[in-house]
Order: structure tokens, then C-alpha cells, then sequence
């Protein structure tokens, strides 16, 4: 441990694509790359499909740091619970992975490699089957925004089905105390550039400035959602549809209380806690405190609702945080190791969630007209963030066009 400060945690990143957590090692099957501006794709030729791409299916990575891990991604749609490459190659689909050079680039930006890779798609096409075009987390928000941007340019994308898989329509949430923590480390980190990219600023419903110390909406995120109503918000031509790893009845992480410590540690970073968001003003979600150079702050919130706990699908937030903390040296006490990162009504872009009431809506409930998607599933239990599930997978692909 340096002398002079204390150790940098921050070499970890949140990850938001099928890849988080994938430790299981399987064959990747032949491929043929291609180069696109700012990105890249892995083109996997379905069953039976000996020349050209004939039902092509583009799945667009999601949010992390750094560049797109396409084995990684692949293994991640492969290896739990439903091998959906393998199914969708199965029934003669081209499944093509869609990967970025930087992840955490702005939304726009990667939104011109998935329109590239959709031209090159239409271009190396046999036949006319309409195309499928979507995402994981973040390339659900990617590929909505370049498929309405075609439209608006009067350009044909030749896509019959747009989906998302847990995507931030309505915003996304990483708890403020842990975004502050980012930059309360002393070193320059891979954890703070991730929080403070401007992904995440599109992205995060609340934003931790590191200038400021305020939170709130960022201007990145004002901007985005600006420009993209400015397409029209959506595209109109292809079926839209979406599915959530969160519950719709309205009942959340029943472990995850709100005002709970969620995590606390000792050793390094001493006495370090971090709460579990709670409804009020001036509510304590984090005390950070560091030794060298010595310095602590109090991280509070006003008017939010009770986000860790809601209905949605899960990131290992806590976790992920906690067994970094721990290999460098400190003591931690776990108590909850996943909080909601994508909001059910935000996936399946149904109602805000900046009220209490339409956070914890039962969606079951709503007339499906409320929903900007033309159809949707949100799982029957809470499952973590893209989590590959048969039973929304399968739900995906009884939906594929002809």
C-alpha cells in the first residue's frame, strides 16, 4: 500500500452486456469480421445460409468502458440459461454481433457505427427478408436512435423488427454515493472515466458531478434526449418491442430496504459506508473517508424514490465494489450485494421514474397502450441486468419476422 494515499480500487467497471460475469469457456464458431467506422462486427452465417446473408439479426453490445469484448459478449448470449446465438443460427438466422471501439462513447457517436453496420448488412443481403435490429442495455438505445435517424433522412434501413433487452428508455440508476466514490479514490481510475463518460452522462437518470458535487440531471443526458426527439424519437417503421429482466407486478428486491447500509468497509477507505436509497430530503446515501490524503464527505439526496430496491433488472453493484476492496487489503460487511440498475418501466418504456408511484407501478396493471413499444415482456421473477433467460429470449424470437 502507497504511503501517500490510499490503494486505488477504481480498476473495476460496471459492466451492462450479456458479457457481465461470464466465466464459462465454450468453442466460438467461425466468423468473418468487419471493420466499421468507430466499431466492428462478427458475422455468423446461419444454418443452411451457405452464401450471402439472407435473415440477418443485428445485436448491438452494451454499455461498459474501453472496447467491445465480442468474444466475451458472445460467450455471454451462449453459455446461461438459453443458447440464443446457437437458436437463432438453428432457425437459419445471420446473427451479427455489433461491437464499438469505445463503449462509453457518446450514444451518437456509436449510433453511426450501428447505421454503417446496417448499410453493410443491407448490401451483402440475398433475398428481401426484413431485417432485425437491436440491443443489449445501452444497444438498445443505439440502435433506436440510428434506425430513427434513418428514417428522418428518408433512408430505407430495411428493418421489419426493432427490439431492446433491458434497455434505459426512461433512464437508468448507479447509486450517486458509489458514482461519487468514483472520484473520491486519489488517482486517476478506470471506475471514475466510466461514470463520468458521456454514456454514462446520457444514460443515468441522476448524475454525481465531481466538479460540483451536485446532483442531478446531466447536460449530456438533456442533450441526448433532445436530439433524439429531434428523430423522432423512435422509428415508426419497423414493430418495436422490448423485454425486461424486472418484474411487472410492481414488487421489487423485497431484501433491499430502504436506508439499509448496503455496504461497509474497513482497513482502507475506514469506515466507508454506503446506504441504500431512501425517499426524503437530505437522505444519507453515502459517508466516504479516506486516510492519505485524509479527507471524508457526506453524500445525501433530495426527493428520490426508493431506486435500489425497485423492480428492475439487477447489477452487482455492491459486490463488485466489495470483492475489489477486499483483494486490495480492506475488511468489508456485505449486505446487499445487488440493487436495481435498469428500472421495468423504464425497459419497457412505460412510465418515469422519478415518482415513487410510477417506480413501483404494477405494469400488469396499465393499459399496454402506455407503453411506447408496440409489445413487451418483463420477466415473472428478477433476474440480473441482460440476463439471458429462455423465457424472454424465446419470447424474442416468436416474434421474428418471416
Amino acid at each position: 500500500m502507497s504511503e501517500t494515499a490510499e490503494p486505488n480500487v477504481g480498476t473495476f467497471t460496471l459492466g451492462a452486456s450479456p458479457a457481465l460475469g461470464t466465466t464459462v469457456r465454450a468453442d466460438i464458431p467461425e466468423y468473418q469480421e468487419w471493420p466499421l467506422p468507430n466499431g466492428f462486427a462478427w458475422v455468423f452465417p446461419g444454418e443452411g445460409n451457405s452464401s450471402g446473408l439472407r435473415r440477418p439479426v443485428i445485436l448491438a453490445d452494451g454499455f461498459n468502458l474501453g472496447r467491445s469484448e465480442l468474444d466475451k459478449l458472445y460467450l455471454g448470449l451462449e453459455t446461461g440459461d438459453f443458447p440464443f446465438v446457437s437458436e437463432l443460427r438453428r432457425r437459419g438466422r445471420d446473427v451479427i454481433l455489433l461491437g464499438f471501439e469505445e463503449r462509453s462513447a457518446s450514444i451518437l457517436d456509436n449510433a453511426e457505427t450501428a447505421m454503417a453496420a446496417i448499410m453493410r448488412t443491407i448490401a451483402e443481403q440475398v433475398g428481401d427478408t426484413r431485417l432485425v435490429v437491436g440491443g443489449f442495455s445501452m444497444g438498445g438505445i443505439v440502435t433506436r436512435y440510428a434506425l430513427a435517424k434513418f428514417e428522418r433522412q428518408r433512408m430505407d434501413h430495411r428493418t421489419g423488427l426493432y427490439f431492446s433487452y433491458d434497455s434505459p428508455h426512461r433512464g437508468a440508476s448507479i447509486p450517486v454515493g458509489v458514482q461519487a466514490f468514483s472520484y473520491f479514490i486519489p488517482f486517476p481510475n478506470d471506475f471514475a472515466r466510466q461514470m463520468n463518460s458521456p454514456a454514462a452522462r446520457q444514460m443515468l437518470w441522476r448524475h454525481y458531478d465531481k466538479d460540483t458535487g451536485k446532483i442531478g440531471v446531466a447536460p449530456e443526458r438533456t442533450e441526448f434526449l433532445a436530439a433524439l426527439e429531434r428523430v423522432g424519437g423512435w422509428p415508426q417503421i419497423p414493430l418495436k418491442i422490448g423485454v425486461a429482466n424486472g418484474r411487472a407486478d410492481g414488487i421489487g428486491l423485497p431484501e433491499v430496504k430502504p436506508g439499509e447500509v448496503a455496504l461497509r468497509v474497513d482497513r482502507i477507505y475506514p469506515g466507508t459506508t454506503f446506504y441504500t436509497q431512501a425517499q426524503g430530503d437530505d437522505v444519507t446515501v453515502a459517508y466516504l473517508n479516506r486516510r492519505l490524503p485524509q479527507a471524508d464527505k457526506t453524500i445525501t439526496t433530495s426527493g428520490f424514490p426508493e431506486l435500489d430496491g425497485a423492480p428492475g433488472g439487477t447489477l452487482h453493484t455492491y459486490k463488485i465494489l466489495a470483492d475489489t476492496l477486499r483483494k486490495l487489503g480492506g475488511t468489508v460487511d456485505l449486505r446487499h450485494e445487488d440493487v436495481c440498475f435498469v428500472p421495468s418501466v423504464s425497459a419497457v418504456a412505460v412510465r418515469d421514474v422519478e415518482t415513487q408511484n410510477d417506480l413501483y407501478v404494477n405494469i400488469d396493471g396499465l393499459p399496454p397502450e402506455e407503453s411506447e413499444l408496440d409489445h413487451f415482456l418483463c420477466s415473472t421473477s428478477t433476474t440480473p441486468h441482460t440476463g439471458i433467460t429462455e423465457e424472454l429470449c424465446a419470447w424474442l424470437m416468436d416474434r421474428l419476422p418471416d
